[in-house]
């Protein structure tokens, strides 16, 4: 009978945490961040308790998981509607390399060592750091990199300027503009800000998305 209940509940279990996470949005492990992992170590415990004390009510596991559940979907939603938000519970991407020179005190900032950033060039084919021109920490704590040659087509990398109608302060001190400058270009071109969804900067040249999907480039042009 013991052995009945455990099977069941194993079962149970399987299926139910399945349909939690396709709720969620979870397609692969590779793709949870910091408050998916949290989420998965406590509705593994959960269940791992459940099985193990059979005499304990299901509903007692049940109601944890989905108050997870709905936890998880409503962060989602605020991180969507926020950047902020999502910065505080993601973290934001760190430029480990720009330009192809070291950048010391984001490494110191993000507790990332030369042995840690040498080991993951080399997981990424990279022989020498005289070969990368930019390399990002990214938030789920992956290295991206990118090397000089696979950035002559570009000229220059793409730096986000506006993200959901927000200016990125960052980017701006990197390519040496101030907001004064790109609120000035949006009104030469009667664009709301707020109406724009993602802007970047390359080339010389400042690129936009709008929310109407209408794409353009700040000179007075726009791309159909």
């Amino acid at each position: 009978m013991q052995l009945f209940k455990v099977m069941f509940r194993t079962l149970f279990f399987y299926f139910f945490v399945t349909i939690s996470y396709r709720l969620m949005g979870k397609r692969e492990v590779g793709q949870l961040g910091i408050i998916d992992l949290i989420v998965s170590i406590l509705i593994a415990e959960l269940v791992a308790i459940s099985i193990e004390n059979i005499n304990r009510s299901i509903i007692l596991t049940i109601i944890p998981i989905f108050m997870l559940v709905v936890i998880e979907i409503t962060l989602a939603y605020i991180s969507i509607k926020s950047r902020k938000f999502r910065g505080l519970l993601q973290g934001k991407t760190a430029i480990l390399i720009c330009n192809g020179r070291i950048n010391y005190h984001e490494m110191v900032k993000q507790r990332y060592s030369l042995d840690d950033l040498l080991l993951n060039l080399r997981l990424n084919s990279i022989k020498s750091l005289e070969e990368v021109e930019y390399a990002f920490l990214e938030s789920n704590g992956k290295l991206s990199v990118f090397k000089y040659d696979s950035l002559l087509k570009y000229k220059s990398l793409p730096l986000p300027v506006i993200f959901d109608g927000k200016i990125d302060e960052g980017s701006l001190k990197r390519i040496d503009l101030t907001k004064k400058q790109i609120y000035s270009l949006l009104y030469e071109n009667n664009i709301d800000i707020k109406e724009v969804f993602y802007a970047f900067y390359t080339g010389k040249k400042i690129y936009l998305i709008e929310k109407n999907d209408r794409k353009t480039f700040l000179n007075g042009k726009y791309l159909n």
